[in-house]
């Protein structure tokens, strides 16, 4: 599975999915959200099976940055049969990526 750039009129279809979610709200003009990039793309290729990855562009997605209350960019959510059970801000390295998912599993 690639990552899905989800928007306001998708997103509550798109998390809905049991399992994990994983939403990275960022924007392009974001240096921090450029860095994340590869970084996610990473994760995703290794773990797509066990968890999905959503990209939420915050200036054109308004409503679901508000919903979440997204302040500062890169924001990373973790949800799990649709309910939030984690949040980071902040870009990451893999692993640190990969141990704030699998600490909540």
């Amino acid at each position: 599975m690639s990552i899905c750039h989800t928007t306001d009129t998708t997103f509550q279809h798109d998390v809905k999915s049991e399992g994990y979610t994983l939403v990275n709200f960022w924007a392009p003009w974001c240096g921090p959200c450029r860095f994340f990039g590869p970084i996610l793309e990473s994760f995703d290729g290794e773990h797509s099976s066990e968890v999905r990855v959503l990209k939420v562009n915050v200036d054109e997605q308004t409503e679901i940055a508000n919903q979440y209350g997204i302040m500062s960019l890169p924001t990373t959510i973790l949800l799990k049969n649709g309910e939030l059970i984690d949040k980071v801000v902040g870009a990451a390295p893999l692993a640190e990526l990969k141990q704030f998912v699998f600490k909540n599993r």
